[in-house]
């Protein structure tokens, strides 16, 4: 069974698609097998919402009278870098406000960052722009303060380097103290057990080898339609193995991703505060895959049961990079409450929302059952599991 990009998007304009969300799939495959599932099935929709730091966007203010050159820019006094030309600025989600306590009063709060700011601008707020400038003879002003909101300004592009994380992590703490991380507060002597992946919803999770997601790959972001751009910043896909050699699902490949702010949603892109850790930006992305032939409906098929994360310690070895693990958990177990960990049964929680995750998938498939959707075949420059990197370590030297 072979299906085209071609022949799926003319089954999409004619009315005649059949798309299932992830969960549907896998129930389709419990009950007709994995070929016939394969053989009746377009697509099959995913969904995450989780925190994704590594988030921005990029705005175009528009011009003033006189002329401005922007040396430094804040958003509602948390800084942008502005640093591209006169009037756009870069907006991390991370980005503090400069008058922030930080973790001066152990553990901070972190209740508004550039995650916040974006929020605000999605949801129609005003946000207060304040900028300076040292002055020039086709950009004389020296400084601006006024309210802009998302419609005022010419240009509003989200751009994410890293998103959609494959795998995760499960954190635990091993230490005798509380730890506040970007996996959430982890209470000491395995007190509990953090995972933050949507499991058999998760897009990457679904396309392991990315078969079907590449550059120009189009995705639900934000609310709105969005594109991969490039492969994410830490992207090293490969596959999971105990042992004996057992597949254990994939681990660590990641989506830069792009998309108009403008037509995206206060709902799908929330700031988010981790006390004692900082601010970021909850993210919801849902990424469509073309049942192009058994072997991607194989990784589609993948339930929670099929999928494990690995468990690490955040209380030395995570901050202090030692290799090895704690072992795996499947997400099947992470979802259950309770997991085992060094003879002891741990609670668990989530990061991220899996019903939020099944909303996405849900919205999706009806954007594509509608019409308002076609697929775009990628360009294939996603490095390959075959085409393993190893992640550079900063390595401090003394000099003399």
């Amino acid at each position: 069974m072979e299906r085209s990009y071609q022949e799926i998007n003319a089954r999409i304009k004619s009315g005649k698609v059949v798309v299932l969300t992830a969960e549907e799939f896998i129930d389709l495959v419990k009950e007709k097998g994995l070929t016939r599932a394969a053989a009746e099935v377009d697509v099959v929709t995913t969904g995450t919402f989780a925190p994704m730091c590594s988030s921005g966007v990029f705005l175009n203010f528009g011009h003033s009278a006189p002329r401005i050159k922007m040396q430094k820019v804040w958003l509602n006094n948390v800084p942008a870098y502005a640093g591209l030309a006169a009037v756009d600025a870069y907006l991390g989600a991370t980005e503090l406000p400069e008058n922030d306590p930080l973790n001066t009063s152990y553990p901070g709060e972190f209740r508004y960052g550039g995650g916040h700011v974006i929020e605000d601008l999605v949801a129609g707020r005003p946000v207060k722009l304040r900028a300076v400038a040292y002055g020039t003879d086709c950009y004389p002003r020296r400084e601006i303060e006024t309210y802009i909101t998302l419609q005022d300004i010419n240009e509003a592009i989200l751009f994410n380097p890293r998103n959609a994380y494959q795998n995760y992590n499960c954190a635990v703490n091993l230490s005798n103290r509380t730890l506040y991380t970007y996996m959430g507060v982890l209470k000491p002597n395995l007190g509990n057990a953090n995972y933050s992946t949507s499991g058999q919803l998760s897009p990457l999770l679904k396309d392991p080898y990315f078969k079907t997601i590449g550059i120009g790959t189009r995705i639900f972001l934000g609310g709105g339609i969005g594109y991969v751009a490039w492969h994410g910043t830490q992207h090293f896909p490969s596959m999971q193995t105990d042992g004996t050699g057992k597949e254990l699902g994939p681990a660590g490949g990641t989506l830069a991703v792009i998309g108009d702010l403008k037509q995206m949603s206060p709902r799908w892109l929330v700031g988010t505060s981790f006390l004692g850790y900082g601010a970021t930006l909850t993210v919801g992305i849902g990424v469509p895959i073309p049942i192009l032939n058994e072997e991607v409906a194989r990784y589609a098929a993948a339930a929670d049961e099929d999928l494990y994360a690995p468990i690490v310690d955040y209380g030395e070895a995570y901050p202090n990079r030692k290799p090895g693990n704690l072992g795996y958990v499947s997400y099947a177990q992470l979802k259950s409450g309770k997991i085992v960990v060094l003879g002891k049964e741990v609670p668990t929680a989530p990061l991220s929302s899996y019903p939020r995750a099944r909303e996405i998938a849900g919205i999706l498939k009806e954007w594509i059952k509608k019409g308002d959707f076609l697929l775009t075949e990628p360009v294939q420059l996603l490095p390959s599991p075959q085409e393993k990197r190893k992640a550079n370590v900063l390595e401090v030297r003394k000099e003399g």
